[in-house]
């Protein structure tokens, strides 16, 4: 079972973000805040329009940024080979937003869950249980086989 929590919520912290262009590319990626509870490596869920993707957290000589959100683990695996839509990408454009471009990223899970909305409108996102470490472990030897 799941829940539903408002981006105003209580419990959820609202971070100020912006987009960055991700290295040479002109394309978006989103430029974290150092207040943000994640690490370089860690993979997370990113809610893009009530949708959860899967995204890694990298670094640069900037800080933290979060260079493509994926509708699955195997989609962001192979991301660097062209393969599956960068959503994050796609929800830059939907909501013409640019490099530069404040963004309010919801720590609704911090660690776990992340969600994305243009400054000064309001989500709800559903919360998902996180998905158990050794269930992981185990999956995660069966696709590097």
């Amino acid at each position: 079972m799941s829940d539903r929590l408002a981006s105003d919520a209580p419990s959820v912290t609202s971070l100020r973000a912006h987009l960055a262009r991700s290295g040479g590319t002109r394309l978006p990626c989103l430029r974290l805040p150092d207040e943000a509870a994640v690490s370089a490596g860690d993979e997370i869920r990113l809610v893009l329009d009530g949708d959860q993707r899967h995204a890694e957290v990298a670094a640069d000589a900037k800080g933290l940024l979060v260079r493509g959100a994926y509708d699955d683990r195997r989609l962001l695996r192979e991301s660097a080979s062209g393969e599956g839509e960068n959503r994050l990408v796609e929800w830059a454009r939907t909501h013409d937003r640019d490099p530069g471009d404040a963004v309010e990223v919801d720590e609704v899970d911090p660690g776990y869950l992340y969600g994305v909305r243009v400054p000064g409108e309001r989500a709800v996102y559903t919360v998902t249980k996180r998905v158990d470490k050794g269930l992981q472990d185990i999956a995660d030897s069966l696709y590097d086989e």
